[in-house]
Formats: structure tokens, C-alpha cells, sequence
């Protein structure tokens, strides 16, 4: 089998694992809520209580489950951005595929820990387990980029997406079949885990089996020295954004879309994997047709006009009143979800050498957790606070300011081509 291929059903087995307890999130938190004794979410639950009453804020206590999805969500991400350019940076080192199943058998152990997870502290333990060890994407996107030149790469990072989009079909289908045929019991969580631990114990032994290491020795980094001192700063936000761990270089998020759907509109469960299906489907159908022939040199631009888009894609959410006007939206921010990642990810695969391609995507993969790490807390605080429609119109206003980057920077790259011509 095509080593490409080997690569994206691993991707598409770690996601179908990944993606099944998004459905199942409002029923877990039920779950937890009903058991009185449980200290750890009745300690959280005071805590935002007596914030609440400090800033004034909603009375309702439906509305906490926004706010803990946020922090949990928050922390995840958090942990990805530690762990992922440090783990790049060693398959860099120490080859792609033992890098691989270190990271993959990590995330089986957090996948064991949520099966016996019958109080909140276990939860959250399973979930820091996870964040820390859902480094895989960034080391499959250094193997896409060895296995491809930059030519062809376009193609592979769409298939990277592709994967993606199917992995938001199928995985929280299952979830929603889970939580529609599952009391909010101990079995909303251990039946579900029970999937996801098969399905990643079948990825481990398929990526042993098939997967071919993609970067051989002599094109591996060689220096051991230093290694701390440069996982300190890798985890240095400045040098991140400066890309500055490279040697050859010169120098929100889905869990709001859940809540707005399930405080507004009432969405249960299985109407949530029908609006996962739908995103997914729209994706696939986007990235296997447009954005693999996007030609090499355009993915800014194209990436520009897709941001255009999600302005307006908030702002429909934000005011949406009836499903019409909420899946045009989504039918907008799924366009733009689709072409933004896998444009971005191929321009930062092409930056580095052949020894520093981990390190890339990981730094790349780690700036988006970092994002991700104070977006959902953020932006959670100010749908608990002020409601859905201000979190999304202040989210669409927001859109200005990379957007506004990205002209400049596309405008700075015509002016040095035409200059050269």
C-alpha cells in the first residue's frame, strides 16, 4: 500500500476515535452534575457560582456546561501546545514511526483511563492524558511532507483534510448513536470509551504493521545538545511566533458552535451529529475537489478570501433564529475551515530543511493549540456572560485582524516577485 495512504487511514481511525465523544459532551457533564458526592465538579461548580455572583452574571445553571466545556477544552489544547513542536522536534531526531507509537499509545492510555472514569477528577485526568499526547497530526503532516515534494504537496495536505472531514462524519455519528440509545449513567462513558479504545489499539497495530519510516537516518537531526534548553523554548510563545527553534530559518473553535446549537435551538445529541454530519460531508466535498487543485504558490490567497467568508459566517450564527439561517452559516464556515487548514499547513511545510520538518509542524500544529487553549476559555467566558449573538459578532470582528495580516503579507510577496521579474 501507498506509504500516503497508510498515513491517512491511521489519521482517520485516530479521529473516528477522537471525534465520538463530542456528541456525548452535554450528557457527560449531566452525568457528572447528578452524582452530589462528586467533589471535584461540585468544587467547579461553586467556584463559577461565586464568580457569577461576583460580576452579576446569568443565573442559569445550564449555562456552567458552557463554561466547563470551554476550560476543559482550554486544557486540552493547552497540553497540545506543550507537547506538540517538543514531539516534532524529536521525530526529527529519533525517526517518525517509534515518535508515532509513543504518541498513539498514550492516547490509548487516556482512552483507558476515561473507560473507568466514574467521577469528574478521573474525566479530567483521561482528557490531560489526551491533550499531551495528541501529537500524532503534527508528526503525520512531517510524514506528508517527506513523502511529497512541493508539487504534489497541495494534494497531500488536502488528503489530511479530507481525513479530517470524514473523521467529523463518521466519529460523532457513533457518539450520538451512544448517547441516544445511553442513559446519562456510568455507561455514557465506559461504552463509548470501550470504541475508542479498539479503535486505536487496531491503528497501533496497522501503523506497526504497514507504516515505513519516511525519514531515514542520514537525514535525521543529529544533536542530542541542548535538548532541554531548546524544549524550554519551544514552549516560549515569542519563540514560537518567530519560528526561532528553526536553524535554517531567518528568524475558535467548535465547542461555542456546540453550545449555541444546544442552548438555542435545543439540540440533543443526535441532532448535534447530524450538524457534525453535515459539516463533515460539506468538508470532504470541498478538499477532495477544490482545495487539491489549489496550484502551488496560491494558498494565501486563497486562504484570504476564505477568512472573507467567515465573517459573515459568525454573524448569520450569531443571529440565527430558525435552522435555514444556522446551516447557512455553518455552510459558510465549513468553506472556510476546509480551504484556511490545509493552505496554511502546506505553506509551513515548505519552510526548513529535510531535518527540521517535525519541528515545523510542530510549531505550527502547537500555535493553532495555543489559540485553541485561550479561544474556547475566552470566548466561553463571554458567551456565559453576554450571550451567544455577542460571543459570535465579537468573533466576526475579530476575523479583521488576520485577515488584515494576510493582505499585507500576500501584498509584500507580489511586490518581491514583481521585483524580481
Amino acid at each position: 500500500m501507498e506509504q500516503k495512504y497508510v498515513v491517512f487511514i491511521s489519521l482517520l481511525l485516530d479521529l473516528f476515535a477522537f471525534t465520538l465523544i463530542l456528541p456525548l459532551f452535554p450528557k457527560i457533564f449531566d452525568y457528572y452534575a447528578s452524582n452530589k458526592d462528586d467533589s471535584t465538579y461540585n468544587f467547579l461548580e461553586y467556584t463559577v457560582d461565586e464568580f457569577r455572583k461576583l460580576i452579576a452574571g446569568p443565573t442559569n445553571k445550564g449555562l456552567n456546561s458552557v463554561l466547563f466545556g470551554g476550560l476543559i477544552g482550554s486544557l486540552f489544547s493547552f497540553l497540545q501546545f506543550v507537547s506538540s513542536t517538543v514531539i516534532g522536534a524529536a521525530s526529527d531526531l529519533y525517526g517518525r514511526k517509534k515518535v508515532l507509537l509513543v504518541v498513539m499509545t498514550g492516547t490509548l492510555i487516556s482512552y483507558l483511563t476515561w473507560s473507568v472514569s466514574s467521577v469528574f477528577l478521573i474525566f479530567l485526568i483521561s482528557r490531560i492524558i489526551g491533550g499531551i499526547s495528541k501529537a500524532n497530526v503534527s508528526i503525520i503532516i512531517a510524514i506528508m511532507t517527506d513523502l511529497t515534494n512541493k508539487e504534489g504537496r497541495s494534494q497531500a495536505m488536502a488528503l489530511v483534510g479530507i481525513a479530517f472531514s470524514l473523521g467529523f462524519i463518521i466519529g460523532p455519528t457513533i457518539g450520538a448513536i451512544f448517547s441516544s440509545k445511553l442513559s446519562a449513567t456510568a455507561a455514557i462513558y465506559s461504552y463509548p470509551s470501550y470504541v475508542a479504545i479498539a479503535l486505536t489499539l487496531i491503528n497501533i497495530i496497522f501503523v506497526a504493521l504497514f507504516y515505513r519510516e519516511s525519514l531515514p537516518i542520514e537525514k535525521r537531526s543529529k544533536s542530542l545538545k541542548n535538548i532541554f534548553t531548546q524544549s524550554l523554548q519551544f514552549i516560549n510563545p515569542i519563540s514560537l511566533f518567530n519560528f526561532s527553534p528553526i536553524k535554517s530559518l531567518n528568524q475558535k473553535d467548535l465547542n461555542e458552535l456546540k453550545s449555541i446549537v444546544h442552548h438555542r435551538f435545543n439540540y440533543n445529541s443526535v441532532q448535534q451529529g447530524k450538524m457534525f454530519l453535515f459539516i463533515g460531508i460539506i468538508m470532504t466535498l470541498i478538499q477532495g475537489g477544490y482545495v487539491r487543485r489549489i496550484k502551488q504558490g496560491s494558498h494565501l490567497k486563497a486562504s484570504i478570501k476564505a477568512i472573507m467568508v467567515l465573517i459573515p459566517s459568525f454573524i448569520l450564527v450569531a443571529l440565527a433564529t430558525n435552522q435555514i439561517v444556522l446551516y447557512l452559516g455553518l455552510l459558510f464556515y465549513t468553506y472556510a475551515s476546509a480551504v484556511v487548514v490545509p493552505c496554511f499547513t502546506t505553506i509551513s511545510s515548505n519552510y526548513g530543511n529535510e531535518d527540521e520538518k517535525g519541528t515545523i509542524t510542530g510549531i505550527f500544529r502547537s500555535l493553532g493549540a495555543l489559540a485553541r487553549a485561550f479561544g474556547p476559555t475566552f470566548t466561553s467566558i463571554f458567551y456565559w456572560t453576554f450571550g451567544a449573538s455577542f460571543a459570535y459578532i465579537f468573533g466576526s470582528i475579530a476575523f479583521i485582524i488576520p485577515l488584515t495580516i494576510l493582505i499585507r503579507s500576500n501584498s509584500r510577496i507580489e511586490n518581491q516577485v514583481q521585483k524580481t521579474e
